[in-house]
């Protein structure tokens, strides 16, 4: 198993790790990982690692047997032995905007109160789909919300649950596609805003900002359709 640093502390820029196995397709498993490993719509962080005697950009991380994190090289080329010590570095930036992103979606989320079919993140976009009938028709209010709740620079925090919590408290998921990850015992929630000021609350393993005026400009871009009940909408870091 894989101690996820990046769920303790989402600033962590970098940190050390052992080497404990290699996967078939090559990834380099490790005891602890400052790499974001894909799930939730989040794709893995991309950075560096250094060893004694060897450096590779790693492309990703993702989610192995047992739950470890393997980091992917972005190139065939030897691989550190089990048991050296590593330096990870990821790339802030990217994750940077991944977390501003994947918090603006939330927002989105509380802007638009309907369920939610799917979901992706990226640097410089994600969106959000719904199950939504017919598109908006006041966009420049949407867009005008989600401004307003970034201004107040809520504190975005996490808190966990247990999954008999979780199953006695169904309203707290709102993804129909995507299930949280259960049967480890505990659940993870993201909370945005303080108990006076909460406005969101629900399962997500992903990083996010601290605050949503971290966040900063967004705007909605284009409104799909996606099937007779769902729409797509796009949201824009700008």
């Amino acid at each position: 198993m894989t101690h996820p640093l990046f769920r303790d502390d989402a600033y962590l820029r970098e940190a050390e790790a052992r080497v404990i196995g290699h996967t078939p397709e090559g990834g380099i498993v490790v005891d602890q990982s400052v790499f974001y490993a894909t799930s939730g719509g989040q794709p893995g962080d991309s950075g560096l690692i250094d060893w004694e005697g060897g450096r590779l950009t790693i492309a990703t991380a993702v989610k192995v047997e047992g739950g470890a994190i393997a980091l992917v090289p972005a190139e065939a080329r030897p691989l550190p032995p089990i048991g050296a010590d590593l330096r990870q570095r990821i790339d802030w930036d990217r994750r940077h905007r991944h977390m501003r992103v994947h918090t603006a979606l939330h927002l989105l989320s509380v802007v638009i109160p309907l369920p939610v079919t799917g979901g992706q993140i990226g640097a410089d976009k994600g969106r959000l789909d719904f199950d939504m009938p017919e598109a908006p028709v006041d966009v420049p209010a949407l867009n005008a919300a989600l401004a307003a709740l970034i201004a107040r620079d809520l504190a975005v925090s996490d808190s966990w649950i247990s999954d008999d919590e979780l199953l006695a408290n169904p309203g707290l998921i709102k993804t129909m596609s995507v299930r949280p990850p259960m049967g480890q015992g505990k659940v993870r929630l993201v909370r945005i805003g303080d108990a006076e000021s909460q406005i969101d609350l629900q399962p997500c393993g992903g990083t996010h900002v601290a605050r949503t005026a971290e966040i900063g400009e967004v705007e909605i871009g284009k409104i799909e359709k996606k099937g007779k009940l769902n729409r797509r909408v796009s949201l824009i870091l700008c």
